[in-house]
Formats: structure tokens, C-alpha cells, sequence
């Protein structure tokens, strides 16, 4: 097939390196490392990029590769994207013959299929630098699943801070194989947490007047802190606010009103606009109940992961490139919820994130991410290729 971004010879010759794909993504996904402890995983990269030709390769972090290809004709300073750490849970897929070899770690992410993918596309590209411009980068990012992670780290380095433009994309199970949503603006969510921690007067179950129940009062603050989402921010403005913790007591005494309570959380939005009305609104709230009970408290909220902002006119581009590639298979959905720590590099340069399918449920690859049946179809990984190679042809330009 021709078109305006590969021709039909590198299109050959990239559905022919399937098999360099799947090679490593099983080796990876048999052993799989947790964030900032990506050792032997970093280094198994670093040792497979050191024997290609025309490349540079360097650890800009302890756990992480950096791999430089310079074209032949002048153009732009560009990043291909993958993460590659793994997750702490066991994996329960026996019908997999690369099944994690590490108790409690495993892949069930997708990063494996990342970082492979992307090693295969800068294997292609270091063979062809007479057809490509200016400088482009593989970046093998360590510790997305854990904040601050691992694009925040390397992004303080330095070393993006000219870049022109980041892309990369994710592998997606809940997508079915073949679709490829891409859309400009919000990608992904401000993924934020929260800590409340109530100070009481505890005392007989019996006496509650002799008390102050601050079991009553973490209550009333989660009760409170729905109307934010339901009252006071807009409806076309998605925000999540979960209370996932709420610890008091003691199951040995349940004739006793505790002392203290506990509360935590997860935040999610879209916008800056959004993440700060949420923060002040909470605080305000909290700071209210609190008082109106005469209970002493704190409130802790730790910014985590930025959304990841799609720069409309890259992303148009990326999305040509797509539709060239791959025919009535493009879709743009609304913007997940989910956190993705490629947002430090989209707040560097312009930047497109996008999601590739990689579900199939004939074979049992349609559980969400982080789940321990977790798994994505391998066929998905040629896709993920092209798209990595067409755009740094075309963006390096």
C-alpha cells in the first residue's frame, strides 16, 4: 500500500519485524521490575540499542535509556515515547507461556509492549538516517506507575528543554484491536490525592455528649465533599473525587468512640482551572465541618500526575497520519480519567499521546489494565510501530 507516510518497501520491512517485537516483549514481560527499581530491564535495552548502527545511547537516570539518532538533512529535535516499569501484582495468566517469573510483579500495563515496540522503531530508523531529518530520540522512561515518576525526573534533567515536539502512545486492552483514538486538548486527568486526618475527644458509646465522634465528623466531610462534583463545578467539566479510605476504632472495642478518624482519597480532573477549584473547595469544606464541631484536623493535598495536554496542531498531524495509515479505524473519545506521567514531557514542547487497541476478547485480552488477567494482543504491536516511525519521519522534518 502507498501513501504519504511510508512507502510500500518500509512498510514491508516493518510488518517484517514482528517477531523482533514479540522476542523482546516477552523477555520483558517475564521479567518484569517495579518503578525506579527497572534494573535489568533498563540495561537489556541499553545492551540490545548499543548494536545498532548511528546511534548514540546514553542513562540520562539511573534506570532509564536514551537513544539519539541524527539524520542526514537538517530538521527538528523530536521524542518517541515508552514507559517500561511493571506493577506489584501476581499474575493469574498460566495459559501465557511468558508468564512473569517474579512473584508479585508483573506487567499488567502494557509497558512491556511500549518498550519493545519502541525499540524496534529505532532499530528501523538507525538503519535509514539518509531518509530522515534532524534528531530523534528514543526515550525509555522508567517509573510511570508511581509519582512523581519517572518523566518528571528525566524532564528535570535538562536534557528536553529544546525538544520541538514528544509523542508517544499506550496500548490499550478496553480498546478493541485495530482503533486508534487520538484528540486534541485533555488526554488524560490531574491525578491528585488527599489526606484528612480528624482529631476527637474519644469516650463511651454510651456517653456520646461526654465525646466528640470524629467518626461522625469524617462522615459529614465525605458526605460534603460530593457536592463539589454535584453543586459546584460544571457538568461538561469532568471531576472525580473518591474517598477510598476511612479508618477508625478498633474492632476489639466497639464500645468505645475513638479518638481520631482518617481519611484519603483520590482527586481527578481535567484542567488547572478544575484541579484548583476542587482544592480550594475542599479545604474550604473540611475547615467548616471541622469547626462546626470544634475538632482540631489537617488536610493534606499532593498534586500528583498533570493531564496530558494534546497540542491541537500536532495532534491534527499525527491524526493524518493515522487516518493515511489505517483507514476507518480512528475514533476520538472523551479524555480518560485514568493518570499517564508522559504530561511532564506535553508541558516541555507540543506533544500528541494516543491510544492504540490492543483488546480481544476471543482471547481473553479484554481485562482492564491492572488487573492481575491483564493482557493485550500482540497484533497490535505492527500498528504501534508505524506510528512511531511515520512520525518521527514526519515531525523530525
Amino acid at each position: 500500500m502507498l501513501n504519504n507516510y511510508l512507502s510500500e518497501a518500509w512498510q514491508q520491512e516493518l510488518e517484517g519485524m514482528q517477531s523482533y517485537i514479540v522476542t523482546h516483549r516477552r523477555w520483558l514481560h517475564r521479567h518484569p521490575e517495579l518503578s525506579f527499581k527497572e534494573y535489568k530491564t533498563s540495561q537489556y535495552i541499553y545492551d540490545e540499542m548499543l548494536k545498532l548502527p548511528n546511534v548514540e545511547v546514553t542513562r540520562p537516570t539511573e534506570t532509564s535509556v536514551l537513544v539519539k539518532i541524527t539524520g542526514a538533512k537538517a530538521g527538528k529535535k523530536i521524542g518517541l515515547r515508552a514507559d517500561i516499569d511493571a506493577l506489584p501484582i501476581q499474575e493469574e495468566r498460566p495459559d501465557l507461556e511468558f508468564e512473569s517469573e517474579v512473584p508479585g510483579v508483573m506487567h499488567a500495563c502494557g509497558h512491556d509492549g511500549h518498550a519493545s515496540i519502541l525499540m524496534a522503531a529505532m532499530k528501523f530508523l538507525a538503519n535509514h538516517t539518509d531518509d530522515l531529518s534532524g534528531e530523534i530520540y528514543g526515550i525509555f522512561q522508567h517509573a510511570e506507575e508511581l509519582p512523581p515518576g519517572g518523566a518528571q525526573e528525566m524532564v528535570a534533567t535538562g536534557l528536553f528543554d529544546d525538544f520541538d515536539f514528544f509523542y508517544g502512545h499506550h496500548l490499550f486492552s478496553t480498546l478493541p484491536l485495530g482503533t486508534i483514538d487520538i484528540k486534541p486538548g485533555p488526554n488524560s486527568s490531574n491525578s491528585d490525592l488527599y489526606e484528612i486526618k480528624i482529631q476527637g475527644r474519644g469516650g463511651h458509646a454510651a456517653q456520646p455528649e461526654n465525646s466528640i465522634d470524629p467518626v461522625i465528623v469524617g462522615s459529614a466531610i465525605i458526605q460534603q465533599l460530593q457536592t463539589i462534583v454535584s453543586r459546584i463545578s460544571s457538568p461538561f467539566d469532568p471531576i472525580v473525587i473518591s474517598n477510598t479510605v476511612f479508618q477508625a476504632g478498633n474492632a476489639a472495642a466497639m464500645n468505645v468512640i475513638p479518638d481520631s478518624s482518617y481519611l484519603a482519597g483520590s482527586v481527578r480532573t481535567l484542567t488547572d482551572e478544575a484541579r484548583q477549584l476542587v482544592q480550594d473547595h475542599m479545604s474550604s469544606i473540611i475547615k467548616g465541618i471541622c469547626d462546626a464541631y470544634n475538632v482540631s484536623y489537617t488536610f493534606d493535598f499532593k498534586l500528583g500526575y498533570d493531564s496530558v495536554m494534546n497540542d491541537e496542531t500536532t495532534t491534527a498531524g499525527v491524526r493524518e497520519i493515522a487516518e493515511s495509515l489505517f483507514p476507518n479505524k480512528v475514533t476520538s473519545l472523551a479524555a480518560s480519567l485514568g493518570g499517564e506521567d508522559f504530561s511532564a514531557f506535553s508541558r516541555v514542547a507540543p506533544s500528541t499521546y494516543i491510544w492504540i487497541g490492543a483488546g480481544n476478547s476471543e482471547k481473553s485480552y479484554d481485562y482492564p489494565h491492572h488487573h492481575p488477567k491483564f493482557a493485550i494482543d500482540e497484533e497490535s504491536f505492527l500498528i504501534g510501530l508505524k506510528m512511531f516511525v511515520a512520525v518521527a519521519k514526519a515531525f523530525s522534518a
